[in-house]
C-alpha cells in the first residue's frame, strides 16, 4: 500500500492537536482491524511505515510448510520459493497484503474504528491540557444562550457559563469576548465539558494577578476575599516586604490599577483593606469604607466583636441590605453588631443593658481574664497587664498593701474593676466548716505524736533511740534507719 499520508497527518495535528505518533498508531491499528475483518485474526499481520513516514504498508507473516493447513498462517515451499528463491522449510516469510483484498465491510469497520479512536485520542488530549488549566483565567466569544446558560467558543472546545456563574450585572451578545476562570473540566458522552464562571471569588484573585505584578511576584498577597457577584468585593491584603504599601500596590497610581478590575467587574465595587493579625485592626479595617472609633471583643472563643461608630457612620458601616458588615463577617470570620456611640454608652451605663448584650451573644462561658470583663476600658486592663496582672484570680489574690503599689493605676480604676467583678464574676470559695477543720488539726497532731512516740533500742547496746537521732547517745554508734514496704 503506497499512500502518501504526509499531508494528511500534518493537518490532523494541525486541526485536531493530536501528536504524530498517536495518529500512526491509530493508522496501524486501522489497517490491523480490516485485517481481522478480511482474515479472521490479525495475529500474524504486521504493519510498517517507511523512514519519513510517508508509505505504509500491511504484511502478513507466513510459516514455510510442506502442506498447508492454515492458508492465513502458512505458505507452502514451492510458493514461497517463487517469492524467495532462497526460502527453506521452517523459515518465515513476509508477504504484503494489498488493500484491494479487503471487502467493503472491513474497510467500512476500519473507517468506524479509526474515525472513533481519533475522537477519543483528541477528547483524552484536550482533558488533559484542560484539566491542567482549572483555576486559571481563558478568554472565549460568545456564541449562543439555552435557558439561561451562556455556550462560548474556547477556540478548540465549547465552554459553558452556567446562570449562577454569571454576574448580575452583565449583559452579552454573540461575539462579545468574555473573559472567565475555568472551575470543572468533565468527559461527558458528547465531548469535553468546560465550566466557566465569573463570580468565583478566584476569579477576583485571577484577575489582580493580572493587573498586580506585586501579586503575582508574591510581593504581596491575598490573606481573603469575600464576595457578592455584582455588587461587592472585599480583598484583605498583606506585604512580605516593609517597603511595599499592599493596599497602594493594588490601587496602582492614580488608582490605574484598581479601576482596571473594576471594568472587568462590570462597575461592582471593590474594598481593598489591610490584613492585620490584631482582630480588632482587622475588624476596623474590615468595615470600610466607614470609620470605625473602636472595636470591642464581647467573647474571643465565640468570635464576637462590638464596633463602635459616629451616627453618620451606622449607615455606611451596615451597608445597603446589610451587606458591608456582612461581608466583613465573613472576611475577619467574627460576628460583629454595629452601634452608635450614644447606643454604646447605653449600654456601658446601664448593668442590665451589659448582661443584655452579654446574653444576646451567648456569652455564657466564664470569665477569667480582666481584659474579657464586659464594659472594662482599655486603659484598666492594659494598666493591670503592664503589671503582671492578667487574670481576675490574681487581682483578687493581692493584698491592699500591693494593689496600693501597682504603677499606673489610680484608686478609681480599681474600685471600677472590682464593681465589674461583684457585676460578672461568681465567686466561688473553698468552704471549710469548723469541725472538719478542728478534725483536721486533731489528726495532723496525732500524727505528729505518734512519730514522736515511736522509739527503738540500739543494737549495739541496747539503749533507747528515736528516728531523729543519728548516733546512739550512750555507746555513739553510728545510726540509720530503713523502711520495709509491707
Amino acid at each position: 500500500m503506497a499512500t502518501d499520508m504526509s499531508d494528511a497527518i500534518r493537518q490532523l495535528i494541525q486541526d485536531k492537536g493530536i501528536s504524530e505518533e498517536l495518529i500512526l498508531k491509530t493508522i496501524e491499528n486501522t489497517l490491523l482491524a480490516a485485517y481481522k475483518r478480511r482474515y479472521g485474526n490479525a495475529d500474524n499481520a504486521i504493519v510498517r511505515f517507511n523512514e519519513d513516514n510517508r508509505v505504509v504498508s500491511i504484511y502478513a507473516q507466513k510459516k514455510i510448510v510442506d502442506g498447508v493447513y492454515d492458508p492465513s498462517a502458512e505458505i507452502d515451499l514451492e510458493e514461497a520459493r517463487e517469492l524467495n528463491p532462497d526460502a527453506e522449510l521452517g523459515d518465515e516469510l513476509l508477504i504484503e497484503v494489498d488493500p484491494k483484498d479487503f471487502d467493503r465491510v472491513a474497510v467500512q469497520s476500519a473507517k468506524q474504528t479509526a474515525h472513533q479512536t481519533i475522537r477519543e485520542i483528541q477528547k483524552d488530549s484536550l482533558y488533559s491540557e484542560f484539566k491542567d488549566k482549572v483555576g486559571e483565567i481563558i478568554i472565549g466569544y460568545y456564541q449562543r444562550e439555552r435557558n439561561g446558560t451562556i455556550y462560548v467558543d474556547l477556540r478548540t472546545v465549547e465552554g459553558i457559563l452556567p446562570k449562577k456563574y454569571q454576574s448580575p450585572r452583565e449583559l452579552y451578545h454573540v461575539n462579545d469576548r468574555i473573559k472567565a476562570l475555568i472551575t470543572e473540566v468533565n468527559k461527558t458522552p458528547a465531548g469535553l465539558q468546560v465550566v466557566l464562571s465569573r463570580t468565583h471569588t478566584e476569579f477576583v484573585r485571577a484577575i489582580f494577578e493580572l493587573e498586580v505584578p506585586e501579586i503575582y511576584d508574591k510581593t504581596v498577597e491575598i490573606h481573603k476575599i469575600v464576595r457578592e457577584a455584582g455588587y461587592r468585593t472585599k480583598l484583605a491584603v498583606y506585604s512580605n516586604r516593609d517597603d511595599v504599601d499592599p493596599v497602594g500596590a493594588c490601587v496602582g497610581l492614580k488608582g490605574v490599577r484598581i479601576q482596571a478590575v473594576i471594568r472587568e467587574l462590570e462597575g461592582e465595587k471593590v474594598d481593598i483593606l489591610k490584613y492585620d493579625p490584631d482582630p480588632r485592626r482587622f475588624i476596623k479595617n474590615a468595615l470600610s469604607p466607614a470609620e470605625v472609633r473602636d472595636v470591642i471583643i464581647l467573647d474571643e472563643g465565640k468570635h464576637q466583636a462590638l464596633a463602635v461608630v459616629a451616627e453618620s457612620q451606622l449607615s455606611l458601616a451596615i451597608g445597603k441590605q446589610g451587606l458591608n458588615v456582612r461581608l466583613a463577617n465573613r472576611l475577619v470570620d467574627w460576628n460583629i453588631d454595629v452601634k452608635t456611640d450614644a447606643q454604646f454608652e447605653e449600654m456601658d451605663i446601664a448593668s442590665e443593658s451589659r448582661r443584655a448584650v452579654s446574653e444576646l451573644f451567648g456569652d455564657s462561658e466564664e470569665i477569667s481574664r480582666i481584659s474579657e470583663l464586659p464594659g472594662i476600658a482599655k486603659e484598666i486592663a492594659e494598666g493591670f497587664m503592664d503589671n503582671d496582672i492578667e487574670f481576675i484570680e490574681d487581682f483578687l489574690a493581692l493584698s491592699e498593701e500591693e494593689i496600693a503599689n501597682l504603677k499606673g493605676i489610680s484608686t478609681s480604676q480599681i474600685e471600677e474593676l472590682r464593681k465589674l467583678i461583684e457585676e460578672f464574676v461568681e465567686i466561688v470559695e473553698d468552704e471549710t466548716t469548723e469541725e472538719e477543720a478542728e478534725e483536721e488539726t486533731a489528726e495532723e497532731e496525732d500524727t505528729a505524736a505518734g512519730e514522736e512516740a515511736e522509739e527503738y533500742e540500739c543494737p549495739e547496746c541496747g539503749s533507747k533511740i528515736t528516728v531523729d537521732m543519728t548516733n546512739c547517745p550512750v555507746c555513739g554508734i553510728g545510726l540509720s534507719f530503713e523502711y520495709e514496704d509491707e
